[in-house]
């Protein structure tokens, strides 16, 4: 799935310039619902996963992680995982985000189920994800 899909509110359409002469907001600025579902490739053009839930920062006023689905059949066996907003590259050109990480690395990757979510707001966990996907902020 991809952003476009979603686009409920006409967000992303470019067919017709609006009033003030842009095109809408998009890439710059996107609508968080639009991009939830939207599909994770790696540099390798493998699927790595789906966007289930964005994560936001409420104190600073930034999104913090996109939480991803990962190796799920049917639902069964999903796995989650919180990834630093930062390493990912939205692709414009196929409507879709990247995450530049091998397939075997994310099998190991910090993960949790839907009914066991980590302490997002600790600090222990929080360097220990950075950490994992070479990110500082």
């Amino acid at each position: 799935m991809n952003y476009n899909d979603k686009d409920q509110y006409g967000i992303y359409k470019t067919s017709s310039l609006l009033e003030n002469g842009n095109q809408g907001p998009g890439p710059s600025l996107m609508g968080a619902e639009t991009l939830i579902g939207n599909d994770v490739y790696n540099h390798h053009e493998e699927k790595v996963g789906d966007i289930k839930e964005i994560m936001l920062d409420m104190n600073a006023g930034k999104v913090s992680y996109a939480v991803l689905s990962f190796g799920s059949f049917l639902g069964m066996g999903e796995k989650l995982f919180a990834v630093p907003w930062s390493a990912l590259i939205l692709d414009t050109e196929n409507k879709r985000f990247k995450l530049d990480i091998d397939k075997d690395r994310l099998d190991n990757a910090p993960g949790f189920d839907k009914d066991n979510w980590p302490d997002m707001a600790d600090t222990a966990w929080r360097e220990l994800i950075h950490s994992y996907y070479d990110r500082t902020n």
